[in-house]
């Protein structure tokens, strides 16, 4: 390769790295393969999981005004917001043990913002051509032919983001009644706002901002580093098998297998040069291996120049002390669900609120007896209507004034007043402790001991 030669390319890998807007090259491989078929993958279950029927209702709905979450069989409560704990829980270890073992691969593969920019990508070059023809595009003066082909890249965005939009908001409000509601603008004012929301969202974030979220403005790329070691797999150039770089110049002295294409800079979507060692906006996608491996195939070299290495295997040292720290994350998200297991399995289905009336706080009834007032509160968490007895303990000739035997709809909170007389003989006076056990009639098993106080004059 001559001097202006090397200048040309050289001037392309600094076009790519530093100026203006990415146009990532495609790129194929086993990695880009793996990577689209994530895609697909989280898009299915996102756009389809709101459709699915199930016993009459939709089978993932978050009804935010009645409290209720319904996923499938299971109807979660306020109460079971511990369940939400865990799953932040175990996500938060999930995503640690993922990137000690692989450095970023989850931005790489998984996460929404490269997700949607993958896909605003592939009908960017659907509308606009190649990576070349895209930048040309750009540099060229305004013209019908690039007025139409922008318009049509911006109209599918836009309608790829808005049906984003409705299915986000489709989880809250049942979407066979959101998009008859959309049709006919009669959408109430939260939903619009957040149909526009979701759909403005990612129209910016993955038609505009693009690699500039993982580079500046996700906190990930930022910490990262203190989540992985010099045994953490990453993508990496093989610096000691590709340097000096090999341009094929007659008369040179042998050199590294790198032939300097530059084609692992092109195909980056956050333009780096991974040759340049490990970086923060590195997304750990693979897709300079797919490059690099397609180029040594050409050049007929070992593949494996660019590939998901650590430090130590780099540099030939053993990555024996890294398993420790990986069975420890394994060992805590066995842990946790455990724990979410066992509290689903343990979960109540039937759960009982008791509040004292304070404003009265003890009463003589006209046959001599002692009397407080209490408020229940009965969630009935089963599937079916119950029917539910009421009964008091733990004070002597303790009796519920009225009718014990109370109903609750399915997923209902059903508020009882009731009113505890108890005798005054022989107890004093002071504070005693009461408590009120409540059971479902047709199911034994489904029982809730809840205990509180009475007040004696």
């Amino acid at each position: 390769m001559n001097a202006p030669e090397s200048k040309v390319r050289l001037a392309r890998m600094e076009l790519y790295r530093k100026k203006g807007k990415i146009h990532a090259r495609e790129v194929k491989g086993r990695f880009n393969t793996l990577r689209w078929s994530l895609v697909l993958l989280t898009q299915l279950v996102f756009f389809g999981a709101c459709w699915l029927p199930w016993d009459g209702r939709q089978a993932l709905w978050f009804d935010i005004p009645e409290e209720k979450f319904y996923i499938f069989d299971a109807v979660l409560w306020p109460q079971d917001a511990l369940l939400l704990a865990i799953v932040m829980i175990l996500a938060a270890l999930g995503l640690f043990w993922v990137t000690a073992i692989a450095g970023r691969v989850f931005c790489g593969y998984a996460c929404p913002q490269t997700v949607y920019t993958s896909l605003f990508t592939w009908i960017e070059t659907r509308v606009e051509g190649d990576h070349l023809a895209r930048l040309k595009l750009d540099q060229a003066p305004n013209s019908p032919r690039k007025l139409a082909l922008k318009a049509t890249k911006h109209g599918l965005w836009l309608g790829l983001s808005l049906w984003s939009g409705l299915t986000f908001v489709g989880y809250f409000t049942p979407i066979r009644e959101l998009l008859p509601a959309f049709a006919s603008w009669s959408l109430g004012p939260w939903e619009a706002f957040w149909v526009l929301f979701y759909a403005g969202f990612m129209y910016l974030q993955a038609g505009f901002a693009r690699e500039m979220v993982c580079q500046h403005m996700c906190p990930y790329s930022r910490f990262q580093g203190v989540m992985f070691d010099s045994n953490t797999r990453t993508v990496a150039y093989d610096l000691g098998r590709g340097e000096p770089r090999n341009r094929h110049q007659k008369g040179d002295a042998p050199k590294g297998d790198c032939v300097d294409c530059s084609i692992c800079v092109q195909v980056c979507p956050t333009g780096i040069d991974i040759r340049d060692g490990l970086q923060y906006q590195c997304i750990n996608c693979g897709l300079c291996v797919d490059a690099c491996d397609g180029v040594m195939d050409k050049v007929g070299k070992p593949r494996g120049l660019i590939r998901y290495a650590s430090e130590q295997e780099l540099a030939g040292r053993s990555t024996a002390g890294h398993a420790a720290r990986l069975r420890v994350y394994g060992a805590l998200v066995a842990v946790f669900v455990g724990l979410g297991v066992w509290t689903i399995v343990q979960r109540p289905s039937l759960r009982v609120d008791v509040l004292r009336d304070r404003g009265s706080l003890a009463r003589e009834a006209t046959d001599g007896l002692i009397e407080n007032a209490y408020t229940l509160k009965l969630a009935n968490l089963a599937d079916v209507p119950r029917e539910f007895e009421i009964r008091v303990s733990g004070l002597p000739g303790a009796q519920l004034r009225g009718n014990p035997r109370v109903s609750g709809e399915s997923g209902q909170i059903r508020t009882v007043q009731v009113t505890v007389a108890v005798p005054p003989d022989g107890l004093g006076s002071g504070v005693k402790l009461l408590a009120f056990e409540v059971r479902a009639v047709a199911d034994p098993n489904a029982q809730a001991h809840e205990k509180t106080t009475f007040v004696l004059p």
